[in-house]
């Protein structure tokens, strides 16, 4: 069995603790109090045997388009893209990343290069293990500055409920922390989710199917250390295949 695209490293607890919440993107349009971005993917699956093609924009953020090849043992991907630059347009850049191993352990690396200074921007590389109740891994990203562990913990698949749990230390501040969270469906069509972390936040989402394939979410976050922190409310639709 193939072990996965790199970005399936540590996926399940990173979507239970960050997916849906009221988090800024890299880059937004503001207006008064108000931020805004669309983010549009469509994958084309099987161009040729193990060879699927994925293309995304993310307004006013980026955009990709990306080359996937899955094996038995290996999974490798290739793309190029624009990422937004504040101080001048846009930046072309690649991204390579590989992983090895099987759908129980798996090794990866991500690299990513700015074509226009020629030089390595990105750096991570993972570990993964995975079993039927727990699914476990650790990461070294930002180039080398932040080593990450998760554990993901599945408790009721029906109602999709789970636990999870990430610890992430920073080298150059040397400051930990550590974030937890649980999920559980109320309804077939209704999931909610609430995470607090040792740094004084406390999130939660509410995310509704309201058609088919269609998800509404509202998120919001307190940072408890902050006496003067007002609450942020985040708002998102989405439609997913």
């Amino acid at each position: 069995m193939n072990p996965g695209l790199y970005f399936a490293i540590g996926r399940k607890a990173r979507d239970l603790l960050y997916k849906d919440y009221a988090q800024p993107q890299p880059l937004q349009i503001r207006y008064q109090s108000y931020d805004w971005s669309f983010d549009f993917s469509c994958q084309i699956e099987e161009v040729l045997p193990g060879l699927n093609t994925v293309f995304r924009v993310v307004v006013p953020d980026s955009s990709q388009a990306e080359l996937q090849y899955l094996r038995d043992y290996v999974g490798f991907s290739a793309g190029i893209g624009l990422k937004a630059n504040s101080a001048h347009g846009f930046d072309p850049i690649a991204n390579i990343s590989g992983v090895i191993g099987s759908t129980v352990v798996s090794l990866g690396a991500d690299l990513g290069i700015d074509i226009t200074t020629r030089t390595l921007n990105k750096f991570s590389a993972g570990l993964s293990l995975n079993s039927a109740f727990l699914i476990a891994s650790m990461t070294l990203s930002d180039s080398c500055d932040s080593v990450k562990a998760s554990v993901y913990h599945p408790l009721n698949p029906p109602t999709m409920t789970a636990i999870a749990a990430e610890l992430k230390h920073r080298i150059s501040r040397d400051a930990t922390t550590l974030t937890f969270g649980a999920q559980h469906a109320l309804l077939p069509y209704t999931l909610v989710k609430a995470r607090m972390n040792t740094d004084g936040k406390v999130s939660a989402v509410l995310r509704q199917e309201i058609w088919q394939r269609f998800y509404f979410s509202i998120a919001g976050e307190l940072d408890l250390r902050d006496n003067n922190s007002i609450p942020r409310i985040g708002l998102s639709m989405a439609i997913k295949h």
